[in-house]
């Protein structure tokens, strides 16, 4: 049986150290040592396999204890860390954290708990999921268009729609700065647009 803690901050050293302070002051007051330390200065949003974590989680053996300062530490969202769980508890190991005050293993209420969290999960994907389709119908009654907006698309068309008056107006050497205030777009746009139709 190996008891590690984890540590885990995405940019500041300063946070590292307050976790190792942390899970050192709850482990001496438990009178356990810990064997093993795995720290990453790494984002929750890289992906389990891309982490010390994922690593760790494979390394587990039945009865090791893994630690930590929080559960929001494991990972950043409710759904991962239900899977984190899901396979410490499958490997008869725990997690203990130090602020929720978890102590999770393969007992009936770890189990009773991992359910909850996990029906937590699938309640907060379920909310998400409505409260998108109810937005995007909204969206729709008011009759907007969904997607990115048209401004630089309908520039280029404004501007193919009037080529012959762009051409004839250069033909009669009109400046870009004029055309492009006449057909009211930017300088830049008139100027591509005349690059693009080789006519400079």
């Amino acid at each position: 049986m190996a008891i590690i803690g984890y540590i885990r901050v995405s940019s500041n050293k300063q946070m590292l150290e307050h976790q190792e302070f942390e899970i050192k002051k709850f482990t001496k007051a438990q009178n356990i040592r810990i064997d093993k330390w795995v720290e990453e200065k790494i984002s929750s949003r890289k992906s389990l396999n891309k982490r010390k974590l994922g690593q760790l989680l494979d390394e587990l053996k039945e009865g090791d204890i893994l630690i930590a300062c929080e559960i929001s530490r494991l990972g950043r969202s409710l759904l991962e860390v239900m899977r984190i769980l899901e396979s410490c508890l499958n490997k008869n190991c725990q997690v203990w954290t130090i602020k929720e005050n978890y102590r999770l293993g393969n007992d009936i209420q770890s189990k009773v708990m991992a359910f909850a969290f996990g029906l937590s999960a699938e309640i907060e994907r379920n909310l998400i999921s409505q409260r998108t389709k109810a937005s995007l119908e909204n969206v729709r009654a008011t009759g907007k268009r969904l997607g990115r907006p048209l401004s630089a698309q309908s520039k280029k068309l404004k501007l193919s729609k009037n080529s012959k008056k762009i051409k004839d107006l250069l033909d009669n050497k009109v400046s870009i700065s004029q055309i492009a205030r006449t057909l009211e777009v930017r300088r830049t746009t008139v100027y591509r647009f005349i690059q693009r139709m080789g006519w400079r």
